[in-house]
């Protein structure tokens, strides 16, 4: 009994862990496309705030939204060799664009297309030398 807890427990810091990684990672793609850019806009009025909820929202519209969005358009991807996938990213974005309405405002087409490759490349990263080891360390130790 005590062990199954214990895996309980292993399998919950996992979940709050990726969860951690995940909003560190976005947080650091908006900081960067920030600065290099003015076609990103997040109220300043209470700017930490919006930008939590930005990297929020993206994250919960990644984990509910984004598996439908890439199996209806699975046919497109492969057609495009993994192109077509930032474009999956750019609708989120979109979405959360919508949510906040004037408080995060995403200008330039292309530049939100330029913060979808980067979360893009990012999710990838963090998926490879971050989320799966660390989910091959938990099943070792179950």
């Amino acid at each position: 009994m005590q062990l199954i807890k214990e895996g309980k427990n292993f399998t919950r810091i996992n979940r709050l862990l990726e969860w951690l990684i995940y909003m560190i990672g976005y947080t650091i793609v908006f900081v960067i496309v920030s600065y290099l850019f003015d076609s990103l806009y997040i109220d300043t009025n209470h700017a930490y705030i919006y930008s939590f909820l930005v990297v929020l929202i993206v994250y919960l519209l990644n984990i509910t939204i984004k598996p439908i969005l890439v199996t209806l358009t699975i046919p497109i991807t492969g057609i495009t060799l993994g192109l077509f996938y930032p474009f999956i990213n750019l609708f989120i974005l979109k979405i959360a664009d919508w949510i906040l309405g004037e408080h995060f405002q995403l200008y330039n087409f292309w530049i939100a297309l330029w913060i979808a490759i980067l979360i893009s490349v990012m999710n990838f990263l963090m998926e490879g030398l971050i989320i799966k080891p660390m989910i091959k360390r938990v099943k070792k130790h179950e």
